[in-house]
């Protein structure tokens, strides 16, 4: 055979042998590329773990390392909203060749609530690779500022809320005693101090209208008539908490199963204010007016400084006697206690136990300057705002002076001070501002605390600037707008604001407590016409005590 005829067959068959092998190996297999997220931003910026601040109606703009698929997207997105809210309603498009997603809100999503954004892993790349990244982000969206309710005058605002507030003690009263519940869900168990906070709100009722005054008298005869003859008591002193219907002790505590001075003086407060206001001759106000006495006089304020020394103490117990051990030492809110121990007609105490009890001689003193603002007494930073309310509920701060502080410039101070750590916002709790201000004793959403700019949770309590309408009135009223117009129904309920709130979370109280709804009523009207203030300073024993304690005043 000729040379080039074999050459020629032995290419054939090489080329033979190479088809072969190309056909039983086929197409090589397409790679399935992973699939991670670049870039996600929310209306334009970065959208973070936990996002505030988001608008009504955002968008949110993904971009991926790879074109993804598009049928794999739908089932990818997870929405969820709070417990009884509507997931969000989105639409979603596609941009760069599929390798950017947005998505787009539908409607608007509700104000101030938070929104949980997430995609999982069903999402796939064009390619059809995993998806590798984990996104589960949260959404806080914005406040909206468009009032909520009609715009109403300040003076009318402020009757509205006195109004509305005032229905706690009025609608939600005990059917039995008469008495303030303690909270919206405590049942029959009634409260002492909020009780007395209560009466003081049922004057204020009286003079604005909301009842008449045959209506507060027979209320407040009620609950005088039980505290005389159902409720227990302990050298004349009440529990902290007792059941409405039964007058028996409710322990606030085991050990705490006794008397509680404290809440008694908060009491007497306001019963020695309503026998101020009821002062007709008639036979049933001038009934009443001797039962208060009664009830006053028969508590032994000499008795709890316990074995004839130098400071009255907060409780004792049938059961464990003085095991609580604990003073009443100032400052605190607890200077009612002094004075109303001071005048008793029957079991007052000496000067030197408001000496050297109360003021410590001097050491409840505190001078030093916070946010660029002088503090007389107390703590750092003056501590929760219901210090400077609870016992000024009745004494009348305004040119009120002794050897130990102007308590005008204290109250004033203390007010101030907390509205300026909001504004300085040290731990940059999201809302905080001239409008949202306020610290103080308040349920928050693990429980109860008594916050303070040294124990800030950035949990709001509205009676806290409320409540502080005598000594910060502008800011007080910027608070009031905000709450009332901005926050409107998540905050104005059926008895007045609710406990508290704390927008960075968001969370807001279904609980109202009567030691907080009763201080907004009382200080707003003390801060309109000064009620409280001279019904309860008009009373002899209040102004004997405050002159033998060494107090100044106008009004003394």
């Amino acid at each position: 055979m000729k040379p080039t005829i074999v050459l020629w067959l032995s290419l054939m068959l090489l080329l033979a042998a190479c088809g072969k092998s190309s056909g039983d190996s086929g197409n090589p297999a397409p790679v399935q590329r992973q699939v991670a997220v670049r870039s996600i931003t929310i209306d334009g910026r970065a959208l973070e773990d936990n996002t505030f601040d988001v608008r009504l109606q955002p968008s949110i703009r993904i971009q991926f390392t790879e074109p993804i698929d598009k049928q794999s997207v739908a089932g990818a997105i997870v929405w969820s909203a709070p417990a009884g809210g509507s997931a969000p309603v989105f639409t979603s498009s596609f941009q760069n060749n599929d390798s950017v997603l947005l998505i787009t809100a539908s409607s608007k999503l509700a104000f101030l609530t938070s929104y949980r954004f997430s995609l999982n892993n069903s999402i796939k790349s064009a390619s059809g690779g995993r998806f590798i990244s984990v996104i589960n982000k949260t959404l806080l969206t914005s406040i909206d500022s468009s009032a909520k309710f009609p715009t109403l005058s300040d003076e009318a605002l402020l009757t509205k809320v006195q109004q509305q507030t005032f229905r706690y003690f009025w609608d939600f009263g005990h059917p039995v005693s008469g008495m303030a519940r303690e909270r919206n869900s405590s049942g029959d168990i009634v409260t002492t101090g909020g009780t007395g906070f209560g009466i003081m709100a049922m004057l204020a009722a009286v003079e604005r209208g909301f009842i008449n005054r045959q209506q507060g008298l027979d209320r407040i005869k009620t609950i005088v008539n039980f505290l005389e003859t159902k409720a227990i008591r302990y050298h004349g002193a009440f529990a902290h908490w007792i059941n409405g219907a039964s007058g028996l002790t409710q322990p606030f505590s085991q050990k705490d199963n006794g008397a509680d001075l404290v809440e008694t003086s908060f009491l007497m407060m306001g019963l020695l204010s309503a026998r101020s206001y009821f002062d007709a001759g008639t036979a049933a106000e001038t009934d009443l007016r001797s039962a208060i006495t009664d009830l006053y006089a028969a508590v032994e304020w000499d008795w709890f400084r316990r074995d004839n020394g130098d400071q009255l103490y907060w409780h004792w117990s049938p059961d464990y006697g003085w095991d609580m051990n604990l003073p009443i030492r100032g400052w605190n809110e607890c200077l009612v206690t002094y004075v109303l121990a001071a005048g008793s007609p029957t079991h007052a105490i000496p000067k030197s136990v408001y000496d050297k009890g109360w003021a410590r001689e001097g050491a409840m003193k505190n001078g030093a300057a916070y946010y660029g603002i002088s503090l007389p007494l107390g703590e750092p930073f003056g501590g929760p705002l219901f210090l400077s309310q609870y016992s000024f509920l009745g004494i009348n701060p305004i040119g009120l002076k002794d050897a130990y502080a102007d308590y005008e410039l204290q109250n004033k101070h203390h007010a101030q001070i907390n509205y300026q750590h909001s504004l300085e916002n040290p731990k940059k709790y999201y809302g905080y501002s001239a409008q949202v201000w306020g610290l103080s004793a308040s349920d928050i959403p693990t429980g109860y605390s008594a916050s303070s700019p040294t124990n800030d949770l950035g949990v709001i309590a509205p009676t806290a600037a409320l409540s502080s309408f005598p000594y910060t009135p502008v800011e007080s009223m910027q608070a009031l707008k905000f709450y009332y117009y901005t926050l409107g129904d998540k905050l104005f309920k059926d008895y007045g604001f609710i406990d508290a709130f704390a927008l960075h979370q968001p969370w807001f109280a279904d609980s109202f407590l009567a030691i907080d709804q009763g201080p907004i009523i009382v200080m707003i009207e003390n801060y309109r016409t000064g009620l409280l203030w001279n019904l309860f300073t008009s009373a002899p024993e209040v102004k004997a005590a405050l002159t033998k304690l060494g107090f100044t005043a106008p009004y003394l």
